[in-house]
């Protein structure tokens, strides 16, 4: 590069760059200057590089202003500045001619710039005069400066430019500036055209579309457009403003796309079930208490709770709507009837919709573990469905039906959600009003539905689902309860499904009696009403076939003939003979049972063997029940040597069945008790209790279950912790006066009550 010194005039260019070879013309007094330096100027900065000019020509404006036209020559750095007496600012310059480079790289840059140029030329549409300008060109600097021509290129990227003195440099600068200007423009381009396409394919689908119309019009077959049937379904559903903005939202992408396209058959489906929903719907509530409490009774002997609930809940309705009350949405029901099998906890929903004037959805939850089922699969999944409440509610066809979640104790969960926790925003009344399906994705009030849970237990329901339930407890039927229902109900359905007619089948309530008793040992009455379709259908198969003659009377010797031998057996009096044999009381998932405990001691090291799949809690309470008896041996009557080298084994019969629970702890002492003291446990007698190493009888749960199933096996004194006296309450009248209650605190209470005396004292 060559260079060299000099003074000349400066001339500041407000926001503008000149490059060598460029021309122009300024108006400015240069006096008599022949060559004067530009130096381009951006809010009175300077650049630290200008560009040496040529006065070329002076001219006189019209108005006595003069000026100039100006060649560029060549770059220049400025140096000292002065200024002479007419006030005209000079500078020491240093000069830089470009040197023409001879290296490859130079000549490499140089032709994939022209190559660039000439790309966004052919991008711009040039006719031609612009890239004869630059093939014209020789030097590479000037090919380099050729890019401060371009109006994309920024003031600051063309002093950039005009800074850079290695020709080398320049060329590489000013070819990554044309990049950046071909990327734009492609981009530009490739949105044009995609635009330009769209709106293309937009209006040759309107067009088309028009044709389809008009050629419907005249085939007459106008009414048959699938986008006017849809506008016509959806402004009919009555749906809420949100909801039907988005089934017009999706109506409108349908339009758009066709009916060919390969989403359109999702969004029809989705319309399909936006409309499906009973947006509107509402059936007309009956609010009268006595009716509806007339009706459940009709339904149903017995539930009393179920039957007062219900009850409530209408009558609180009808103040509310009489008194022009507005009925809160957070305020619905969710009741969950907790009970063993066959108790009617299914069947009173169907009831229920029936004294409400309701209609009746039963979804049964037993075994989902998927998530999706209860909020329904997102849509960007193949073949998505809602979950089972919209299904539920299109079912009905009401938004206020009665929804039994059948089996909802037997939930699962997995990794593909937990099931429970979605009922959780379903089954609180201060969110369910808004509740939001997956596959819908708006808003559903489930305030009006009347929502009924049932369940075996309670135990294996997730806490905070049991805590927005209103739990009301079947516990069971006495005899006398199931004998009511048998002859007021299973026996004439029964008779009906069997093809008989009343009057040619008759039954004792004995008979009856006779069949609850020793064929079935239930808490509900599901086994009973097998057992008496059996019996009618031998009865009608000896009708059929003429080898009896109606009326036939059922009796005992046609029930045996039948059900075959006796079932169930009052067994306590034979397993209590012995020594170490104690009767329990439990709560199973089918209701409550008598389980016998049996205690032996055998030679061999001290220890403690368990046996009858007991769970850990059982099993703490017969280690408590030994070291009790242990350290209360002497008060016991026991032999002090008893415990020495001697094994002892607790059995819980029916070992095939798990078993476990606190209530049991009364149960091992007395057996571990009556074993060691060699008095047996009277046979009359059944106990339940937790206890303590203190010997303190501690309450438990199930009181009326537990006593039913005392009653069932005919026992007739039930030892139960001072605690539960209460809970007699629960207990029907007519059991309480068939039987005798024992009320201990300590064990030594039960032991008094449950033993039979010692043979000393009974000799005397």
């Amino acid at each position: 590069m060559k260079q060299r010194m000099s003074r000349l005039l400066l001339v500041p260019l407000e926001d503008a760059v000149v490059f060598p070879t460029m021309t122009l013309s300024l108006a400015v007094d240069v006096g008599d200057e022949e060559r004067v330096l530009l130096v381009p100027r951006h809010e009175s900065e300077f650049a630290s590089v200008g560009t040496v000019a040529d006065v070329d020509e002076h001219v006189r404006l019209p108005g006595g202003g003069r000026a100039v036209m100006l060649s560029g020559l060549h770059r220049a750095t400025a140096g000292a500045a002065h200024t002479d007496p007419s006030g005209r600012l000079y500078v020491e310059v240093d000069e830089h001619e470009d040197a023409v480079p001879v290296d490859g790289r130079t000549r490499q840059l140089e032709r994939e710039y022209r190559a660039v140029v000439e790309e966004l030329l052919e991008l711009r549409g040039d006719d031609g005069r612009v890239a004869a300008f630059l093939r014209a060109i020789t030097q590479p600097g000037t090919l380099a400066d050729s890019s401060g021509y371009s109006p994309d290129i920024s003031f600051e990227q063309k002093v950039e430019l005009l800074e850079t003195l290695d020709v080398t440099d320049r060329l590489e600068l000013a070819l990554r500036l044309q990049r950046e200007r071909l990327a734009e423009m492609q981009v530009r381009k490739r949105i044009r055209e995609d635009v330009q396409s769209g709106a293309e394919q937009q209006q040759r689908e309107y067009f088309l579309r028009r044709q389809m119309d008009s050629i419907r019009k005249e085939l007459g077959d106008d009414d048959g457009s699938i986008v006017e049937e849809y506008r016509t379904r959806i402004a009919e559903a009555g749906m809420p403003d949100d909801v039907r903005q988005q089934a017009e939202k999706e109506l409108g992408r349908f339009e758009r796309m066709g009916e060919q396209s390969a989403e359109a058959s999702t969004i029809r489906t989705y319309l399909d079930w936006l409309i499906a929903v009973p947006w509107s719907s509402r059936s007309d509530e009956k609010l009268d208490p006595v009716d509806a409490r007339a009706v459940l009774d009709a339904d149903h002997a017995g539930l009393e709770d179920v039957k007062d609930r219900i009850t409530e809940y209408l009558a609180v309705r009808k103040l509310r709507q009489d008194r022009g009350i507005e009925v809160d949405k957070r305020s619905g029901a969710i009741l969950t009837l907790i009970g063993p099998p066959g108790t009617g906890k299914t069947s009173i929903g169907e009831s229920i919709a029936r004294a409400t004037g309701r209609e009746f959805v039963r979804m049964s939850l037993g075994g989902v573990r998927d998530e999706a089922e209860i909020r329904g699969h997102r849509r960007t999944y193949i073949g998505a469905l809602p979950g089972r409440l919209v299904r539920a509610l299109r079912d009905a066809g009401t938004m206020n039906p009665v929804i039994m979640l059948d089996e909802v104790d037997k939930v699962g969960a997995d990794w593909r959600g937990d099931p429970s926790a979605a009922l959780l925003e379903v089954l609180d009344p201060a969110q369910n009003h808004s509740f939001r399906d997956h596959y819908l994705d708006v808003e559903l009030d489930l305030s009006g539905v009347l929502f009924l849970a049932t369940a075996n237990v309670a135990d294996s329901i997730p806490g905070p689902l049991l805590d927005r339930m209103e739990v009301i407890r079947f516990d069971g039927y006495t005899m006398a309860e199931k004998v009511a229902i048998a002859r007021g109900y299973l026996w004439k359905r029964q008779l009906e499904r069997n093809g008989l007619r009343p009057e040619e089948v008759t039954v004792t309530d004995e008979v009856l009696h006779t069949i609850a008793n020793e064929y079935t040992r239930e808490a509900g009455v599901r086994q009973l009403e097998r057992s008496l379709g059996t019996v009618l259908r031998k009865t009608a198969t000896k009708i059929a076939s003429a080898t009896a003659q109606a009326p036939v009377a059922i009796d005992v010797a046609a029930v045996r003939d039948a059900l075959g031998r006796q079932q169930h057996f009052q067994e306590a009096a034979i397993r209590t003979a012995v020594p170490g044999v104690a009767t329990g009381l439990a709560v199973t998932g089918v209701g409550g049972d008598v389980l016998f405990v049996e205690a032996v001691r055998m030679p061999g090291k001290s220890g403690l063997v368990l046996t009858g799949q007991l769970g850990d809690v059982m099993k703490e309470s017969a280690r408590i029940a030994l070291s009790y008896v242990r350290g209360h041996g002497n008060e016991l009557g026991i032999d002090e040597h008893a415990f020495d080298e001697g094994e002892f084994h607790v059995h819980v019969p029916a070992g095939a069945i798990p078993k476990d629970g606190p209530s049991a702890g009364v149960t091992m002492v007395t057996a571990l008790a009556s074993l060691l003291s060699e008095r047996p446990v009277k046979h009359t007698v059944a106990m339940t209790g937790e206890v303590t190493l203190q010997g303190r009888v501690l309450p438990i749960g199930g009181v009326k279950q537990k006593v039913l199933a005392a009653h069932a096996a005919g026992l007739t004194d039930v030892i139960l912790p001072e605690r539960n006296r209460g809970d007699l309450d629960d207990v029907p009248a007519d059991v309480r006066e068939q039987m005798t209650f024992h009320f201990a605190m300590t064990v030594d209470e039960v032991l008094r009550t449950a033993l039979e005396p010692a043979r000393e004292t009974a000799a005397a």
